[in-house]
């Protein structure tokens, strides 16, 4: 259960640095190396610490000062990762315990071979806590002298974006540094402790706290540095300094930390890892590695969600999308319900902001915003980077006209309700979401020709813009209203309202051709070869060859649109006419979203198509776990990490939900078994596929309706289904 990287390469330290962070929900520390190297980002978060710099429209994800950064001396040589004297070098992500490890022999310039051991975890449980430990093993007889600089650097920023003023440096016993940091628009507190077991020389200048140690060692006594980091927000206290302090006086181990976290993974992996036994081990490395970032991204206090890059890099400036309500959030939903009813919670206190966006465009109800971070208030850009040959700027219109995020709040709440039954939370929030999102949709279509429509909006592809009668969009305004009608408080007036929109407004449905209009225009528009760009899918080629307009105006869909309705909706149509659809629509997406092929894999597989999906599946891992070096760069694909989950689970494995759950299994030829846990209507249920049996289990005897390909049958604690 390792990502891992042998061999040094800067070209990749970005990417490395993004794909092996490490987290708990609370705090995600890029895996940098300890030593600067060129164009290397440095990146330390804190879930809601958001800030809007001087001169920018849009608040961003702070940067934190910097607690990775160490400099090594070895007999008064700098070690580099550059020297050409290294040997046995590895860096790996132990994803079964959470912890990044460097092992590497150096030989100095005065010919002393030493072996380097670079280890950090954070900790699963004091989620306030990191852990750092540094091992210099000289390999050959007589003594080296170490000296080693580490402390806090408030030098970071977001790209030169300054947030952070500096309020207090403190150091208390020579061994515990203690900083304060107040963020510049928003005022938020930050307090950083950093515990040493050794006791060194002090130094703080130019926005930086360092310790700088220095010890003789041998081969029979190594040299072994520890340092304990906490950082606590204004968000959860009001004496961040104090609590700092406070943490940074526990006298701790990594021994300790490491076997908290330990038993804390462990404790994850033993009831919801994925297991696949396949034919390319990639597989269960992918879904490993997806679930990992699942779990380290998530907040689990409903105050905070889950950005698009997590709390792996700077990208979108950590705000917060559908991303979260489609791709993330059924992640939790059957693993860990209470943390799925979070994330909605995030959407309820922020529906303030909400309502103000809807009044603001002279709407009713709740808008959500498209980008959101603490406030909930919108923070979408205006404009995308300026066109370098024209001086023009792209006017971003997703804030303007991608409304459809309203009615993928709704459908979360829906999903969440059908899943578990709870009443408490449909009553206390779930009831004003579905109304205040339904009542959205009544002021937003309008009546044409007797009926109701939707117009100027963009769907989930993007590369259709200002469209009307989105499919996507008006089937799940329809969904939306009809389950705020169905979960109504009372309001007679207000029902007959919701009643009559529905009885009026537009859904497209097939054609003579048996395609389903994307929207009103896609199918009048020319088409074009695509087949070099989909070879290039991520890449958004199609753009240096074509303007924004040009692409606008032919069949060229960034990702799924139609194919997403069919994935999310699938009792709406019958097999057939989601066979032609897919067909049709996928020869003319280019995939250039990593949101895309795990959908369509989906999809596939419900055809029966499990090769094609197993295709799409394995591009779909590929998005961050690739051989590029700059994929990753900004951050981790958060959403596509939750899609790999959901093609898992509900393309290979076949679920999908209504009134009772249904199993279809689609197994690629390539897995001869697969094995996970799903919760369902308070039941913990385990699945256990082959190519041809499925045995699901369960721990109580309740009675559980279930059909299973095409049949019903009732699980109690045990059934056992095999294929004809």
């Amino acid at each position: 259960m390792r990502i891992e990287y042998n061999q040094f390469d800067e070209e990749t330290l970005n990417k490395e640095a993004t794909l092996m962070t490490i987290g708990n929900g609370y705090l995600g520390l890029r895996a940098v190396q300890e030593e600067n190297y060129r164009n290397q980002d440095r990146g330390f978060f804190v879930r809601g610490i958001f800030d809007r710099a001087v001169g920018t429209e849009s608040a961003e994800l702070v940067n934190l000062p910097d607690i990775t950064a160490l400099e090594l001396r070895i007999n008064g040589e700098v070690f580099s990762m550059n020297s050409s004297k290294i040997s046995q070098y590895q860096r790996y992500l132990e994803l079964s315990t959470g912890e990044l490890v460097r092992s590497l022999i150096w030989q100095t310039a005065s010919g002393q071979r030493v072996r380097i051991t670079n280890k950090r975890i954070a900790n699963q449980k004091e989620k306030s806590q990191l852990a750092f430990q540094l091992i210099v093993e000289p390999l050959d007889e007589g003594t080296c002298m170490i000296s080693v600089k580490t402390g806090i650097d408030g030098q970071v920023s977001n790209g030169g974006n300054q947030h952070l003023i500096e309020q207090d440096l403190r150091v208390f016993d020579e061994r515990l540094l203690v900083a304060e940091y107040e963020t510049i628009e928003s005022q938020l507190k930050l307090g950083l402790a950093m515990r040493l077991n050794k006791a060194g020389v002090i130094s703080a200048k130019n926005r930086k706290i360092q310790t700088t140690i220095s010890e003789t060692c041998s081969k029979e006594a190594p040299f072994i540095l520890e340092k304990m980091v906490y950082v606590f927000s204004g968000l959860e206290t009001e004496a961040s300094f104090e609590a700092a302090k406070t943490a940074g006086q526990q006298n701790v181990s990594y021994g300790t930390v490491f076997a908290e976290t330990k038993t804390a993974w462990k404790d994850f992996w033993q009831n919801h890892r994925v297991t696949i036994a396949s034919e390319n081990p990639f597989d269960q490395q992918a879904i490993d590695f997806a679930c990992y970032h699942l779990q380290i991204m998530t907040p689990d206090a409903p105050q905070f969600s889950v950005g698009a890059k997590g709390l792996t890099g700077e990208g979108y400036k950590g705000h917060v999308f559908w991303d979260t309500e489609i791709f993330i959030l059924p992640f939790f939903l059957h693993n860990y319900p209470e943390i799925a009813e979070s994330l909605l919670k995030y959407r309820y206190f922020r529906l303030a902001g909400a309502k103000e966006k809807a009044q603001q465009n002279n709407y009713q109800g709740a808008l959500f915003p498209w980008e959101s971070a603490l406030t909930g208030y919108e923070e979408t850009p205006k404009y995308a980077a300026i066109n370098i040959r024209t001086g023009k700027r792209q006017v971003i219109s997703s804030a303007m006209a991608e409304h459809h995020i309203v009615a993928d709040i709704a459908f979360a709440v829906m999903d969440l309700y059908e899943t578990t039954n709870d009443q408490v939370f449909m009553d206390q929030y779930g009831k004003e979401l579905l109304k205040e999102t339904a009542l959205f949709w009544l002021s937003r279509g309008e009546e044409v020709a007797g009926r109701i429509e939707i117009h100027d909006v963009i769907g989930p592809d993007e590369y259709t813009e200002h469209i009307n009668n989105n499919a996507y969009t008006n089937y799940l305004a329809a969904y939306n209203v009809q389950a705020a009608l169905d979960h109504s408080t009372g309001d007679e007036e207000l029902n007959q309202q919701f009643e009559e929109f529905l009885a009026k407004l537009y859904l497209p449905v097939p054609n003579e051709a048996g395609l389903i209009p994307q929207d009103d225009s896609f199918l009048t528009k020319p088409s074009i070869d695509l087949k070099k760009y989909k070879e290039q899918a991520g890449s958004q080629l199609i753009l240096t060859d074509y303007s924004r307009q040009e692409v606008i105006d032919r069949q060229i869909l960034k990702q799924a649109d139609l194919v997403m309705l069919m994935y999310l909706q699938p009792q709406l149509f019958d097999f057939e006419t989601i066979k032609k659809n897919l067909y049709y629509y996928e020869e003319r997406t280019i995939h250039d979203s990593s949101l895309s092929k795990a959908i369509h894999a989906i999809v596939a597989a419900r055809i029966n198509e499990a090769e094609w999906a197993y295709e799409m599946f394995q591009a779909a891992c590929r998005i961050d776990l690739n051989d590029q070096p700059h994929t990753s760069d900004e951050g981790i694909h958060a959403a596509s990490l939750g899609a790999i989950w959901l093609a898992t689970v509900f393309g290979f494995a076949g679920i999908s939900k209504g009134e009772q759950l249904a199993v279809t299994p689609q197994l690629p030829k390539a897995w001869q078994q697969l094995q996970f846990s799903f919760y369902w209507k308070n039941e913990k249920i385990h699945f256990d596929l082959t190519q041809d049996r499925l045995i699901l289990s369960k721990a109580t005897q309740a009675e559980l309706p279930i059909m299973i390909d095409g049949q019903e049958y009732h699980l109690k604690q045990k059934l056992e289904w095999r294929r004809n």
